[in-house]
């Protein structure tokens, strides 16, 4: 089932929307001019994740010697975090920052004459 989010200038880049349909809600990301659609519940205990804060991934550079200069936002990566117990996710792959076999459940995008659509 096909259901409609938007058109796609009603969406920045860095922006979300959720969608409901049949008890079940989604998230709708756009990152670098794409999108993205995950269910609204977190892999570690079924939080609402798309709810969450979004920021760029913190790095925090190692240098040869072992040492660390500070912490930096990545240009190109932006996460979400859950805002129950603080998961974060990268929103152009669902895979959880600290553990990779964590995901979020990707749901099916289709952008179809400037409109927004995730399918049920």
């Amino acid at each position: 089932m096909e259901v409609y989010v938007a058109q796609v200038d009603e969406l920045a880049d860095g922006d979300r929307i959720c969608v409901e349909y049949d008890g079940k809600e989604v998230g709708v990301f756009r990152v670098h001019g794409r999108f993205y659609a995950w269910r609204n519940r977190c892999a570690h205990q079924g939080g609402p994740v798309c709810q969450g804060r979004i920021f760029p991934r913190v790095l925090e550079p190692i240098f040869s010697d072992g040492t660390v200069h500070g912490l930096r936002y990545s240009d190109d990566e932006l996460h979400i975090v859950c805002p129950w117990h603080g998961y974060e996710y990268d929103l152009t792959t669902g895979q959880n920052a600290g553990d990779p076999r964590l995901r979020l459940q990707p749901v099916p995008v289709i952008v179809r004459d400037r409109d927004v659509y995730v399918e049920f």
